[in-house]
Order: C-alpha cells, then sequence, then structure tokens
C-alpha cells in the first residue's frame, strides 16, 4: 500500500513526539512535513535526518501554521495531526474544519498511542492550563520523595528551541549545565528549582532515550509536565493540577480536559487567592468528570526576599512569560506580591519596550501592565533587559520561578517572589504518597 502523506501540527514539543513514538519508523505513514506556532523562531527549521530516522533521510521541513492550507494541497497531505496543547475546544475544532475544508482528515493521538512504558515506578504532574501551579506541586514531590531516601530524577516536558540533534538527550544537575546547553529563560525557569534543590532533571527532544538514560540513576521518575499536555510516560501515580483563577477551564482547554480525567489525584491550588464561589465551580467540575480522583486543596504560599523594595514603591512587575502568553492569565505570584505588600503603583512598560518585547504585546495585548519573561533568544533576553531598565520605575518584582537578576543586568532594585504549595485539607501528598508505597 501506498504510505499516507501525514502533515503534524506543533510547536516544537509534543509534536517531535508523536513523531518519534509513532510515525518515525511507521512505513505506512510518509511524515511530509512539520507546522508550528506558539513558539517564536521555530518554523524555518528542519527536523533533522539524525533523529528522523532511517525513513526520512533528508529530515522534515518545519513550516509556519500560517502555510497550512497551502501545504496540504501542494503536499498531497491526507491526514493532519493536532499535537500541541493549552488551547480552546473551539480552537481545535476550528483548526479540523479548516483542515477538513481543505481535504485532509484530522487527527488527535490517544495517551496510549503516545506513551512509553518505564521500567521504574512513574509519577506525573500535569496541569490543565499553563500557570496552574504544577511546578510547586512536583517540586513539593520531588522534595519528599528524595528527603526520604529516594533516587528521584525529574524528566520535563519538552523545549527544544535551539539545535534539536544537540538537544536529543539532555542532563541538567548543576547551574553550569543551563549554560552548556544554552537554555532560554523557559527553559531556565523549570529546570534551575530541580537543580538548585539537589535534583538532576532531563528533557530534550528524543524521550525514550531521555527514559533509557534517566532510569540508570533513578528510583522513581517525575514526569514534570508541561502546558497543559497529558505524560509521555505510562505513569503509576498521576496528579493533576486545576486552578479556580480560572473556573471552567478544566473543561474547555485540550488537552487539559483529558489531563483532568486522566488523573488519580486533582490538586486545586491557589484557594488562598481565589473566590470561594470559583473554587466551587471547579470542585464541582472535577467531581463530575472524574469522581474517583482524590482532591487536595492547596494554597499557593507566596514568599518575597526583601518586601521594602514593594512596599510604597512605583514597581514594574515581571511574570513568568507562558503563563501571560498562551496561559491567558491577567496576573501572577508577582502581582499578588505587590498586593500584598502595598505596592503604590503598578507601572506600565508598554511605553517602555523594545523590538520582540513588543512584538510580544501585539501578539498577546491582554498581558496589560505586567511584563512577560520571555527570552527564546540572545536577542530577546538583550530585549527583556533593555524594556526593564527603560522602564520608569522604583523596583522591581520578579515573579518567575528563577534568579532573573542572574541572568540579566538590571539597573534598579529588584526583588524576587517565591511560591510554595501548602495543602490545608486532610488530604496531603504525603498521604497520597504513603497510601500508594512510594513513601
Amino acid at each position: 500500500m501506498t504510505p499516507k502523506n501525514v502533515l503534524i501540527m506543533g510547536a516544537a514539543g509534543r509534536d517531535f513526539h508523536n513523531f518519534n513514538v509513532y510515525y518515525r519508523d511507521n512505513a505506512d505513514y510518509n511524515v511530509v512535513a512539520f507546522t508550528a506556532t506558539q513558539i517564536p523562531n521555530i518554523d524555518g527549521r528542519l527536523y533533522p535526518a539524525e533523529l528522523a530516522g532511517k525513513l526520512y533521510p533528508q529530515g522534515i521541513k518545519i513550516y509556519d501554521e500560517s502555510d497550512l492550507v497551502k501545504l496540504i494541497k501542494e503536499l498531497n497531505v491526507h491526514e493532519v495531526v493536532f499535537a500541541y496543547s493549552d488551547v480552546t475546544f473551539n480552537y481545535v475544532m476550528t483548526r479540523a474544519a479548516i483542515v477538513n475544508a481543505a481535504g485532509a482528515s484530522f487527527r488527535l493521538l490517544g495517551a496510549e498511542e503516545t506513551m512509553i512504558k518505564s521500567t521504574k515506578p512513574v509519577i506525573s504532574i500535569i496541569a490543565i492550563r499553563t500557570g496552574a501551579g504544577k511546578s510547586q506541586t512536583s517540586r513539593k514531590i520531588t522534595t519528599m520523595l528524595r528527603e526520604a531516601g529516594k533516587r528521584v530524577v525529574a524528566i520535563r516536558h519538552p523545549m527544544p528551541y535551539g539545535d534539536l540533534v544537540k538537544q536529543k538527550v539532555q542532563r541538567f544537575g548543576s547551574l553550569e549545565d543551563l549554560k552548556l546547553h544554552q537554555c532560554t529563560i523557559e527553559e531556565i525557569e523549570e529546570y534551575e528549582p530541580h537543580i538548585v534543590s539537589g535534583g538532576v532533571i532531563y528533557a530534550g527532544v528524543d524521550y525514550e532515550a531521555i527514559l533509557r538514560q534517566a532510569e540508570q540513576e533513578a528510583d522513581i521518575i517525575i514526569w514534570d509536565g508541561g502546558n497543559n499536555d497529558i505524560p509521555f510516560y505510562k505513569s503509576d501515580l498521576t496528579f493533576t493540577v486545576v486552578d479556580p483563577h480560572r473556573p471552567g477551564h478544566e473543561l474547555m482547554y485540550y488537552p487539559g480536559n483529558t489531563a483532568l480525567r486522566l488523573a488519580d489525584v486533582v490538586v486545586i491550588n491557589k484557594i488562598d487567592s481565589a473566590k470561594p464561589e470559583d473554587i466551587a465551580t471547579v470542585r464541582e467540575n472535577v467531581k463530575v468528570v472524574n469522581p474517583a480522583a482524590k482532591v487536595i486543596d492547596g494554597a499557593s504560599v507566596i514568599s518575597v526576599e526583601n518586601p521594602n523594595i514593594i512596599s510604597g514603591k512605583r514597581v514594574l512587575v515581571v511574570e513568568d512569560g507562558p503563563t501571560l502568553t498562551h496561559g491567558e492569565m491577567t496576573y501572577g505570584a508577582g502581582m499578588v506580591a505587590a498586593w500584598n505588600h502595598g505596592a503604590a503603583e503598578i507601572i506600565d512598560p508598554r511605553p517602555f519596550t523594545v523590538d520582540s518585547i513588543t512584538d510580544t504585546y501585539k501578539k498577546y495585548p491582554k498581558i496589560g501592565k505586567l511584563l512577560p519573561a520571555m527570552g527564546y533568544s540572545d536577542k530577546q533576553i538583550k530585549d527583556l533587559e533593555d524594556t526593564i531598565n527603560n522602564t520608569d520605575c522604583d523596583s522591581v518584582i520578579i515573579g518567575t520561578p528563577i534568579d532573573l537578576g542572574r541572568l540579566l543586568k538590571i539597573n534598579k532594585p529588584h526583588t524576587r517572589v517565591a511560591y510554595d504549595l501548602n495543602e490545608t485539607g486532610d488530604v496531603t501528598v504525603e498521604k497520597i504518597l504513603k497510601d500508594r508505597n512510594f513513601l
């Protein structure tokens, strides 16, 4: 039979994984292209032959998603696979309509088709939206297991925005490794907290190769999910974090709703700052969608290095980039710190932005007065630094999970905000881990 021509729609993450585990050595299919969106500067590249396998000696081209209809026609595409995350159901089905109207079928690969089996126990921590508080949940679980004497290795959802061959398998065990692998700010935000707590975290492109290497130094594998994607590995225990600041999103976003349905444990985070009626809405939706899941009530506890830098000051608030962009949050930990510690005024950075940061606001106009910590390239990191230094403010609140002052030369007083998960009810992470024999 003639192989079916396939195009994979992605954002340099799930798309490459789906290809590797389902299509790479499958002679029934011929992957003719990837398309890319969400992340800047990933279209116009090539998924390299070194990673694509023997069926693709020339590699596979990556195009901008805006070329989708043209590509379907020019490349005689029979089937389009949607393979990125943190988007509404309406968004997904609109793409399906575009694909169908152009003459191709539309497909979403299932969890079982794309999950790899580990030789070690796997705990997955995922979320229904970017910015729900997955990372602090992951940190708590990982720290608790390490303190119990377990060898724990985390594996992070992919962020391969550089040289894909070099990024096939990446191991981060020190801050020097972040420089070695030329990490973006988004990557550092995810890797640094694991490193500074004494842990090891892997990431990259080929997640079977990553898993097999990580297994050599682990008793337990932690899948540290990204966006609201589902795990790449078969999980023995799955925690899904939901966000009452965005009630209803657990029912309306792909694949976050799938993540909710996969959960053994649901963490309702941020109950200390969310409205009671929104917490109740999320709790009821969880009960309807996944009544068998255990539910943890969690507060996102904010702490500030130096509150005096905030109190009474005109402040610029820098927040996690993806949380504000495709995560669509209108505030984060930095803004909560500004409220809690009596900032006199939140300064709007938009009159002071340069180049790629200006473009970010054009693409995501709902960001408002907050500054997303964008840094997908050296140029964008410099643009972020220049924007901060240009802004007419007294001081800067850094609401990202990393020491941004270590990466940028900031010409104003600045302070970091930290946030941790604190369970408030009878169901706790420790109790769950003991009940499932992880502790």
